[in-house]
């Protein structure tokens, strides 16, 4: 019997998502086709053009922004920010640091400090556990 095996392929929202771009300004032949798996990948490893150009100076879709600036989605929606950003832009907010970002950067900071703790105490129990007391 002949395996037979389909290509893989994904909707341009879905590999914008994958690629870190903004769906809305990559170009029309990608968002008006399908994206195969042997596509993306090309993309990831030799990427054209305007994928390089989009990753340099956006504008970036919002989990990108909340990467570039230090915080979470959530505080990018509590500083009222909803739209995509460019590089530019996102500069001009880490010169300014207006009062929500750094409020959300040091959220973040917590948020972070705190995961940290939790899986230092996760490997004390686990390392507890393969060492039973007598």
């Amino acid at each position: 019997m002949k395996s037979h095996q389909t290509t893989q392929t994904m909707k341009p929202a879905t590999a914008a998502k994958k690629l870190g771009v903004y769906l809305e300004a990559t170009p029309a032949e990608f968002r008006e086709g399908v994206v195969s798996r042997a596509q993306l990948d090309a993309f990831q490893a030799d990427p054209p053009q305007w994928l390089r150009e989009l990753r340099a100076n956006g504008p970036h879709p919002r989990p990108v922004v909340a990467e570039k600036l230090g915080i979470s989605i959530s505080g990018l929606a509590r500083g009222g920010i909803t739209e995509p950003l460019t590089t530019e832009q996102i500069e001009a907010l880490k010169q300014e640091q207006p009062e929500w970002l750094v409020k959300e950067r040091a959220t973040q900071a917590e948020v972070r400090k705190e995961g940290a703790r939790i899986k230092k105490r996760n490997a004390e129990r686990a390392a507890g556990a393969d060492h039973p007391r007598s």
